[in-house]
């Protein structure tokens, strides 16, 4: 049943400086009401010189079945083992989702391609497939692809297929291209994953191919790992150049993560004017990548407002109370260590820990971190509308220029409760975010 709240109208700060919002967002303490939400921000409500700029919301579904069980006491991550129905069951699970969002005025469902997870956790191999089937079973809501790992693919392949679902879906499939992190599935289609040289080296090659592709009509390309078009004989005449058929017809919008502050790499995002997507732990880090995107953009002559540009990340769960919000997500962001703390994707941990989160139980006396450390850090949000609200107004103020923000339900999140999730923000927390309401 879905569980109803006091709205976001309410308990929430006059004047929260950005500085406050993660402390206040953890306690779970408000500082004074507000009768409408036009009191609330007086410094944004209607003035439309400084208007507050979060007007996309967003959430990314990396394609995980409902679990039996979750958290630290449950099935170890590399135990679990489920049937071709049950896996394939994350085809329904998808379809529901992007039409609950669609129905309720979310942006973009992004999606997660992924390959040979038996364990349930990234269960869509086919972003752009997917993304053909859900125009069809929605109306207005954007399909992106988070993301196409360009080392698992021929770029001239995944350069068609995505021209092909620009043209079948008009216009509502958001490009996205990454390097991949899993050495099953990225080493196995024949890439380099362990070297991380390499695999750079490859993934900025099959870039710059893909977006010749879409741009020019004809063209070609000499590099270390492409010749393209081979130097063969074709139809009477020496093949010099091609052409990508169909190319997109609508504008492409293309999206990277951005792990680190790497100069090299967002000098690379610029150039090709591809968009960040960045978690929010390393968001609220002024010297982090936000500031370093800027900073990339300003090197090469473009000036950005801070944010702009960016898609900030948040794994989110709501509930009456914080602490109530909290119980709820623990197991919930045990099952996310065990499936992400041995890549490397849960800061911090020693390798003891991580060795400590393979097993059964005992994560404590590890050492290893809660999900209260998290979300000190900002990446993780347990508690009411109300608190999701003040904490996003926040970063409203420190990145003005940021207009999406991706609010998940991480790994693990049974189907029912994504659900209920979704409405949940939809009429407690997006509301506070209208034009109406600045």
């Amino acid at each position: 049943m879905f569980r109803k709240v006091a709205g976001a109208r309410e308990a929430l700060s006059s004047s929260p400086g950005s500085a406050l919002v993660a402390k206040d967002a953890k306690s779970g303490k408000t500082r004074g009401t507000a009768a409408s939400m036009d009191a609330i921000w007086p410094q944004t409500a209607n003035h439309p010189e400084n208007p507050s700029m979060i007007t996309k919301f967003t959430t990314v579904y990396a394609g995980h079945v409902d679990l039996p069980d979750r958290g630290q006491n449950t099935t170890p991550a590399n135990e679990r083992r489920y049937s071709n129905e049950h896996l394939a069951s994350v085809f329904e699970k998808t379809e529901a989702i992007a039409k609950k969002m669609d129905a309720l005025g979310y942006d973009t469902i992004w999606l997660a391609e992924h390959h040979f997870q038996h364990e349930g956790y990234e269960c869509i191999p086919n972003d752009l497939m997917m993304a053909v089937h859900l125009s069809h079973v929605t109306k207005n809501i954007k399909i992106g692809c988070a993301f196409n790992i360009a080392p698992m693919w021929h770029p001239l392949r995944l350069a068609e297929d995505f021209a092909t679902a620009d043209i079948l879906t008009g216009g509502r499939t958001i490009f996205g291209v990454g390097r991949g992190y899993h050495t099953r599935e990225v080493e196995t289609f024949g890439a380099p994953m362990l070297d991380q040289n390499a695999n750079r080296e490859l993934f900025e090659e099959q870039v710059e191919i893909i977006f010749k592709a879409f741009n020019e009509e004809s063209f070609s390309h000499r590099g270390k790992h492409y010749t393209l078009p081979p130097e063969v004989p074709y139809r009477g005449y020496q093949l010099k150049e091609l052409t990508l058929v169909p190319r997109p017809i609508h504008s492409v919008e293309c999206w990277q993560p951005i792990v680190s502050a790497n100069p090299r790499g967002l000098d690379f995002m610029v150039k090709h004017g591809i968009k960040g997507a960045v978690g929010g732990g390393a968001a609220t880090m002024q010297a982090g990548p936000i500031t370093g995107y800027r900073d990339a953009a300003a090197r090469a002559g473009k000036q950005l407002a801070l944010g702009e540009n960016l898609q900030l990340g948040l794994h989110f769960h709501l509930a009456k109370t914080r602490e109530q919000a909290i119980r709820e997500i623990t197991p919930i962001y045990e099952e996310h260590a065990k499936m992400f703390a041995p890549l490397g994707f849960v800061p911090g941990l020693t390798q003891e820990q991580i060795a400590a989160v393979a097993r059964r139980g005992g994560w404590a006396a590890a050492g290893v971190p809660t999900v209260e450390h998290f979300m000190d850090l900002g990446s993780w949000f347990a508690g009411t509308p109300a608190q999701l609200v003040e904490l996003l107004k926040g970063f409203e103020e420190r990145y003005p220029g940021m207009e999406h923000v991706s609010l998940s339900n991480p790994i693990g999140t049974p189907k029912s409760t994504m659900l209920d999730q979704i409405q949940w923000v939809a009429e407690e927390v997006m509301p506070a975010f209208k034009p109406g309401r600045r």
